[in-house]
C-alpha cells in the first residue's frame, strides 16, 4: 500500500499515535498452504562435517558474529546444536547468547547503541505521529535511506507496541524501486520484512517476491557492486515464507540461477528438487539449462542427471525442448554427464531428442552437439565408443547408424572409425551395404575430410562381395579401386582371383595365378597358397593338395590350422592314398602342434595357430570313416589300419583330452592379453578366409571357424 503525503496527515492527525500502532502480537499468518517447501530449514539439509562444525565454533566472537551473512549463521548454529531454521536477526542472536553476549534490539544488528533514546530530561522530543508523517513525506519522494532511518526512530519511540503495516509496507516499497536502488536497499529490504514476520504482518507477496529476485545480481556471490546477494535473498525467502505469503517460482529461479553461478551445485539442486517435487513447480527452462550447464562444465555429473529428472518431472519433454536456446543447454550438459560417465545410451538418446525437436535454421541434434567445444567433445566420444561397442558386439545395424548420424550432427569420422564400420559390414556378409559405406568413405575423402580408404578395406570389401556372389559389386569395387588408389591391386587382390577359380576347382589356374605373383616380385602369403589347397579340395585332389603344402613350406611359409583343414578336406577323396596322405599331414600338424606349445604363439591364434579347432575333428572323424571303408573294401589289412594310419586322427580327435591341450589353454590366455591387434584387422584377416572354408565346409563357416 502506498500513501501521499496528504493521506498521511490526515492519519496523523485524527487517529491517536497508539491507534496507528496496534498491540505486538506473534500470530503471524502462517498460510498452510504455502507451507510445503521448507526454505527456512533449508540449511538443515546441507550437512556440515564435523572438523568444520568445531572451526566455526573455535572462531565465534561477537565481532564475527555481527559480520555473519545469513547462510554463515545457519551453518554456525546447526554446528552448535542451536538449529538453522529462522531469519537472520533470530540466528545472529541464539549465536550471541551461546557465547554469553546479550543480543542486540532489532535495529542494532550493525553494532549500533540499542538505546532507546526517548526522552531528553524528561521530555519526548519527537512524537510517533510526527516520525510517521516524515517517513510517508519520504517515501513520496522516493527518499527511501532516510525513510529507513526513520522507521528506525520509530520503532524505537513506540517501545512495546509495534509499528504499523501500512508504514513498514510504504518503506518496503520505497526500497523496492529501481530494482531495490541497484540492490542498495537489499539489507533495509530484508530487515524490514523480517520485523514485520516478528510483529505478526504478512509480508505482501508481490513486492516481497520482487525484493528477492532484485537482490540478486551477476557476481559470483550473487551480489550487484557487493550489494545484495545470495544470502540477502535466502533470508528473505526463510522470512516470506515465515509469513505466509506466496513465494513466486520466478523468486526460486533466481536463487537457483545465483548459487549456481557460485559454484553451490548441491544447494542449487536441492532447492530445485524442492521446487519441483515439494512445491509441484515447474522451474524455468533457463534455469534447469543454466544450472546444469554450470555443473556439467564443474564435472558435477550427478547434479546433471538430477536435473535432467527433475525436467522430466517438472513436465518437460525432452523430444520438444531443444526447440529453445536453454532447452539445448540443458540436452548438452546432460550429453557432457553422459560422456563422462560412459552412459553412450544416454548420449545418444540426448541428441535423438534434440533431432526430433523441429529447429530452425539446423537441425536440433547438429546445435547442441555443436553448441560448446566441450559438447562436441562430448558428442564426439560418445559416437566413437558406441561405434566401438557395436562393432565388438558385431552390431553392424547399429553401427552403421551412428555412422551415418555423425557428419548430420558435425562430427567427422575417423579413419579408423570408417574402416571398422566397413569391415563390420564385409564380415557380416552385407556386401551392398559395405559398398555403400565404402563410396560414402571415398566421397569424404574426396573433400579433405577424412584420409583415402586404404587398399586393404577395398580388398576386403571385394571379398565380401565374392561371397555372398555379387558379381556386379565386385567389378564395381575394383573400379573404385583403380580411380581412388590408381592400382589394380596387390596380393590380396591376387587372392581374391585365385578364390574365384578354386570355387570352380581349377587348382591349374590357381597355379597360374601363383607363377605370376612370383615372376611380379609379389610373395604369395598363407592365403594364396591355402586357396590354391582349396582348389585341390574342389576337385578331390589330394595328390596336388599335398603337393601345394611341401611348396609353401619350401618358401618358409608356415601354414595355420586352416591351411591344414582344407588339405584334410582335399583328402576325403575315398581313395586309400588319401587316407595315407592326411595321416602323414595330420602327423605333421601335431609335431608343429608340440613346437607352438614350446615356442610359444605370436599373433592371433585364430589366423596363425596351428591348433585343431572343431572342424578339423570333424574331418579326422571323416577320415576314420573313410579309412574304415578303405580296409572293409579291401585296400589295407586293418591291423596295419589301425596300428600305422589311424592313430594320428584319434590324436586329433582326442586332442581337447592331451596333456598338451591343457597346456596350450593356459598359454594361449597368456599370449591373447599380449596381442595388441584391432578388431578390424582381425576382421579383414577373417574375411581372407571365408571363401576358403566355404568351398569346403559346405557352408558351415558359423560353427567351425
Amino acid at each position: 500500500m502506498k500513501l501521499n503525503f496528504s493521506t498521511a496527515i490526515i492519519l496523523a492527525l485524527a487517529t491517536p499515535t497508539l491507534a496507528l500502532l496496534p498491540s505486538r502480537t506473534i500470530s503471524a499468518r502462517r498460510g498452510s498452504e504455502f507451507r510445503t517447501l521448507s526454505v527456512i530449514a533449508f540449511a538443515d539439509k546441507i550437512d556440515v562435517s564435523e572438523s568444520k562444525a568445531t572451526e566455526e565454533l573455535e572462531i565465534l566472537t561477537a565481532e564475527s558474529i555481527s559480520s555473519m551473512r545469513y547462510r554463515a549463521l545457519q551453518r554456525s548454529c546447526k554446528a552448535a546444536g542451536l538449529g538453522g531454521t529462522g531469519d537472520t536477526a533470530e540466528l545472529r542472536s541464539r549465536l550471541l547468547s551461546s557465547i554469553g553476549v546479550a543480543p542486540p534490539s532489532r535495529y542494532a544488528e550493525d553494532g549500533s547503541s540499542s538505546e532507546r533514546r526517548v526522552e531528553r530530561h524528561g521530555v519526548v522530543t519527537e512524537p510517533a505521529s510526527e516520525i510517521v508523517v516524515d517517513i510517508m513525506e519520504c517515501v513520496e519522494r522516493g527518499h527511501w535511506k532516510k525513510a529507513v532511518r526513520r522507521l528506525k526512530k520509530l520503532d524505537k519511540v513506540v517501545g512495546s507496541e509495534t509499528v504499523s503495516k501500512d508504514v513498514y509496507e510504504s518503506v518496503l516499497e520505497a526500497c523496492s524501486q529501481n530494482r531495490l536502488a541497484g540492490a542498495r536497499a537489499a539489507e533495509s529490504a530484508r530487515k524490514i520484512m523480517e520485523n514485520m514476520v516478528r510483529d505478526g504482518y504478512a509480508v505482501p507477496a508481490e513486492i516481497g517476491n520482487e525484493c528477492i529476485i532484485h537482490s540478486i545480481g551477476l557476481n559470483d556471490d550473487g551480489s550487484h557492486q557487493n550489494f545484495g546477494g545470495i544470502d540477502t535473498a535466502l533470508a528473505m525467502l526463510a522470512t516470506l515464507e515465515a509469513s505466509g505469503s506466496e513465494i513466486y517460482c520466478d523468486s526460486y529461479d533466481a536463487v537457483v540461477e545465483a548459487l549456481s553461478r557460485e559454484g553451490s551445485l548441491d544447494e542449487a539442486t536441492l532447492l530445485l528438487r524442492a521446487m519441483v517435487v515439494e512445491r509441484s513447480f515447474t522451474p524455468s527452462l533457463i534455469t534447469l539449462g543454466n544450472t546444469a550447464l554450470v555443473a556439467a562444465k564443474e564435472g558435477a555429473t550427478d547434479s546433471v542427471m538430477t536435473i535432467l529428472t527433475l525436467a522430466k518431472a517438472a513436465g518437460y519433454e525432452l523430444d520438444t525442448i531443444a526447440v529453445a536456446d536453454s532447452g539445448r543447454k540443458l540436452l548438452a550438459a546432460g550429453l557432457i554427464a553422459a560422456e563422462k560417465i560412459d552412459n553412450l545410451r544416454l548420449g545418444l538418446r540426448l541428441l535423438k531428442a534434440a533431432e526430433n525437436a523441429e529447429t530452425q535454421p539446423d537441425p536440433g541434434d547438429l546445435m547442441v552437439a555443436c553448441s560448446s567445444s566441450a559438447a562436441q567433445r562430448a558428442a564426439t566420444l560418445v559416437h566413437r565408443r558406441s561405434i566401438e561397442k557395436a562393432v565388438e558386439d558385431d552390431n553392424w545395424q547399429l553401427a552403421v547408424r551412428i555412422l551415418e548420424q555423425m557428419p548430420k550432427r558435425g562430427i567427422l569420422p575417423s579413419t579408423k572409425i570408417w574402416r571398422s564400420v566397413v569391415t563390420l559390414c564385409a564380415k557380416m556378409e552385407k556386401s551392398r551395404r559395405a559398398t555403400a559405406l565404402l563410396r560414402d568413405w571415398v566421397a569424404f575423402a574426396g573433400q579433405d575430410k577424412v584420409e583415402t580408404p586404404p587398399l586393404k578395406v577395398f580388398n576386403t570389401v571385394v571379398n565380401a562381395c565374392e561371397i555372398c556372389g555379387e558379381e556386379e559389386l565386385t567389378v564395381a569395387v575394383l573400379e573404385l579401386m583403380r580411380e581412388t588408389v590408381g592400382t589394380d591391386g596387390n596380393i590380396v587382390t591376387f587372392n581374391i582371383a585365385m578364390k574365384r577359380l578354386a570355387k570352380t576347382g581349377n587348382f591349374m589356374g590357381c597355379e597360374g595365378i601363383l607363377v605370376g605373383m612370383l615372376q611380379s616380385e609379389i610373395e604369395p602369403n598363407v592365403v594364396s597358397y591355402t586357396t590354391a589347397i582349396a582348389a585341390c579340395a574342389q576337385g578331390k585332389n589330394s595328390a596336388m593338395a599335398g603337393e601345394w603344402l611341401r611348396r609353401m613350406e619350401s618358401r618358409a611359409i608356415k601354414p595355420n590350422f586352416h591351411t591344414y583343414n582344407t588339405v584334410f578336406a582335399a583328402c576325403l577323396d575315398g581313395t586309400l592314398d588319401g587316407s595315407k596322405r592326411a595321416s602323414s599331414v595330420a602327423t605333421k600338424m601335431l609335431a608343429e602342434v608340440d613346437q607352438e606349445v614350446m615356442m610359444g604363439l605370436k599373433g592371433n591364434s585364430d589366423l596363425k595357430s596351428v591348433l585343431p579347432d572343431t572342424y578339423t575333428k570333424k574331418l579326422a572323424r571323416e577320415l576314420m570313416k573313410q579309412l574304415r571303408q578303405n580296409w572293409r573294401d579291401g585296400d589295407i589289412d586293418i591291423e596295419v589300419a589301425k596300428k600305422t594310419i589311424r592313430p594320428a586322427f584319434l590324436k586329433i580327435v582326442d586332442f581337447d583330452k592331451s596333456e598338451t591341450a591343457m597346456r596350450v589353454t593356459k598359454d594361449l590366455k597368456d599370449t591373447i592379453m599380449d596381442i595388441d591387434c584391432e578388431k578390424s584387422d582381425i576382421d579383414e584377416q577373417y574375411m581372407d578366409y571365408c571363401t576358403i572354408i566355404d568351398i569346403h565346409s559346405a557352408g558351415r563357416r558359423a560353427a567351425e571357424v
